[in-house]
């Protein structure tokens, strides 16, 4: 099995405070990177710095809200500040504000965007300029979701940053490759404190925080682990091993880890001269629709009782 060596690598996680990205920046700094720990709380930052270097890791925080470009220049210089590089950039922040759409305010929408999409953007191109001029190369790890990838009920803000993200992905892939920069997304899923919310999965949470372990139907058959599951994937990303990877979007969770398709056509009708819309009607079924998509994440198959 090849060794995952990040001795030397500086990496800067946004949102690191707690949950996934917590475990993202413990799993960078277990395999040797110096990790730049971000929250806007400085009690939580500063814990999650307490927490990587009683594990034998090296870290300082940055506490500034995502979003602007401000705050992006300021996580990469204190990077650069505290540890001399950068080698590694996980855009790991992000906030909700779900709402169906007819009850879903500008405010709503205009915070996640900005946190997400905006915050991902903003944070990757001071990363790429700064990982240009050291021409090392370096890994751009975004953080999508399920969400992105096929939609989710009440979550129009949310959905679109991260299909924004998955699309940003594959531009960026081709943009920096000729600096020897990877670009790819994760699609964690794991317990976390949006994941508790939804009933089916809240005992399994409760029974995993009280010592027993997820069951195999989860682990396994809809991929739902704990956030140290999902923080595998990044040290793997940043690494060597991974320096032919990029453009690609990777799910993981529990015991599962997956790759995502790209979007691409699936059926194609043609007709001399152009379509009209009597054409359209009257092919579409047996055509192009003759198999529509399916929407939203498959809900949770759990085992009859």
């Amino acid at each position: 099995m090849p060794s995952i060596d990040l001795s030397g690598k500086v990496a800067v996680v946004t949102g690191s405070g707690r949950g996934l990205g917590l475990a993202y920046a413990h799993a960078l700094a277990a395999h040797g990177a110096s990790v730049v720990v971000n929250d806007v709380d400085e009690a939580v930052a500063e814990a999650a710095v307490k927490s990587i270097e009683e594990a034998g890791g090296r870290a300082v925080a940055e506490v500034v809200p995502v979003g602007t470009s401000e705050a992006a220049e300021r996580l990469v210089n204190r990077a650069v500040e505290e540890f001399g590089r950068l080698d590694v950039l996980v855009t790991n922040a992000g906030i909700l504000r779900d709402k169906v759409l007819w009850k879903m305010t500008d405010e709503d929408f205009d915070a996640v965007i900005t946190t997400h999409l905006k915050g991902t953007f903003t944070c990757a191109r001071a990363a790429a300029v700064r990982m240009r001029e050291q021409g090392e190369g370096g890994s751009l790890i975004l953080v999508g979701s399920p969400a992105g990838q096929r939609g989710n009920f009440g979550q129009t803000n949310y959905a679109a940053a991260k299909a924004g993200i998955a699309a940003m992905t594959r531009t960026w892939s081709m943009e920096l490759g000729r600096a020897n920069i990877t670009v790819n997304a994760i699609v964690p899923v794991a317990a976390t404190a949006m994941t508790e919310t939804i009933p089916a999965f809240a005992p399994y949470i409760e029974a995993m925080r009280g010592g027993e372990p997820l069951p195999d139907f989860l682990r396994k058959g809809e991929g739902f682990g704990t956030p140290e599951d999902c923080a595998a994937l990044v040290p793997f990303l940043a690494s060597e091993a991974a320096r032919g990877v990029t453009g690609q979007c990777v799910g993981i969770g529990g015991d599962k880890v997956a790759l995502w398709s790209h979007p691409q056509e699936i059926r194609a009708a043609y007709a001399d001269g152009g379509w009209t819309p009597g054409a359209l009607a009257d092919a579409w079924p047996t055509s192009v629709g003759a198999e529509l998509q399916s929407v939203g994440i498959p809900a949770p198959k759990f085992p009859e009782a």
